[in-house]
């Protein structure tokens, strides 16, 4: 094969570094939402414009050339590049008022925003705010993939693609029925939940798998039988007794006012919590807008929430 001069296009580039990443046609066509004979014949239609041969294809999976290798940190700059470009364009297209992408969980979303939302656009009247739910994993793919501009989320680990602030600790609390032989007590000792049967959500929530953990750690029963679809869901399921759970302090502090038919404590010398963190690109044209942004919502989350959760203290964020 011999280069031809012609330049690939931006969705060539895109295919290539999937397949690379993934070393699967399988998982990399999954993965960009097109059919595998799809992304085979564009593989291929590349190998043909460059003259080069990027993958190792046999039986037993794909690897990735020598030629392809020296090629893919070119390719993922191009990627970077034009998703800059793109979002420099609309920042500009859209002059003062601009509309920011962010990503929130379900079991986050609906019990801090309203509380943060209003606000906000008090301080910043220019700034809008297209919100989406889902699970945090998927957001934080999401944002990666530019799908997200900001997104508000417990976050597991570090990527040097991003840019992490944390904004505050969100304490679980252990919640049963009020007829329960542990209702009625503030804090109840990690020996006595051992044994009981904890419900929590289907396991596509990060929440599902910090409840498994505890579970793991003081050895209570965690009912895959009966996963919850929603934490409104979960929260009725306590009630008519088929188990205990844990629920997130802001949804009590949201949805709890009154809560005669549930019991809420937390666990002796035991505190649980999760954090959560807004997150951007490092390469985000609207960086510096959103490490303003993160400063506000720590400030408004003290004011108004600061019987529910705890501030984490203010650093330079992380990367």
């Amino acid at each position: 094969m011999q280069f031809n001069g012609k330049t690939p296009s931006i969705n060539q580039i895109r295919y290539f570094v999937a397949v690379a990443k993934y070393l699967s046609f399988r998982q990399a066509a999954g993965i960009l939402g097109i059919s595998q004979p799809t992304l085979t014949s564009q593989i291929s239609a590349l190998e043909n414009l460059l003259g080069l041969t990027l993958f190792e294809r046999s039986r037993t999976g794909t690897l990735l050339s020598p030629q392809g290798k020296a090629l893919l940190d070119a390719a993922e700059e191009v990627l970077q590049s034009s998703q800059r470009f793109s979002e420099i364009a609309r920042d500009l297209s859209e002059g003062e008022v601009v509309t920011y992408r962010l990503g929130i969980p379900p079991t986050l979303g609906p019990y801090l925003l309203p509380f943060v939302l209003p606000d906000l656009h008090k301080r910043k009247p220019g700034l809008r705010f297209y919100v989406r739910e889902g699970a945090p994993n998927a957001l934080q793919h999401g944002l990666l993939r530019g799908e997200y501009d900001l997104i508000l989320s417990p976050l597991s680990g570090e990527n040097s693609q991003l840019i992490k602030q944390p904004l505050f600790n969100e304490p679980l609390k252990f919640v049963t029925p009020s007829d329960h032989k542990l209702a009625g007590k503030a804090f109840v000792n990690p020996k006595e939940i051992a044994g009981e049967k904890i419900l929590t959500l289907e396991d596509k929530h990060h929440f599902h798998h910090q409840v498994q953990r505890i579970c793991d750690e003081i050895g209570a029963d965690l009912q895959r039988d009966y996963e919850g679809t929603s934490l409104d869901t979960l929260r009725q399921m306590v009630v008519m007794g088929m188990g205990v759970a844990f629920l997130p302090g802001l949804y009590i502090h949201s949805e709890l006012h009154k809560p005669e038919a549930l019991h809420v404590c937390e666990i002796a010398n035991m505190p649980i919590e999760r954090q959560h963190s807004l997150a951007w690109r490092n390469t985000a044209p609207g960086r510096k807008t959103f490490r303003d942004i993160s400063i506000i919502i720590k400030e408004i989350i003290e004011t108004r929430l600061s019987d529910a959760v705890t501030i984490v203290s203010t650093t330079s964020g992380s990367v």
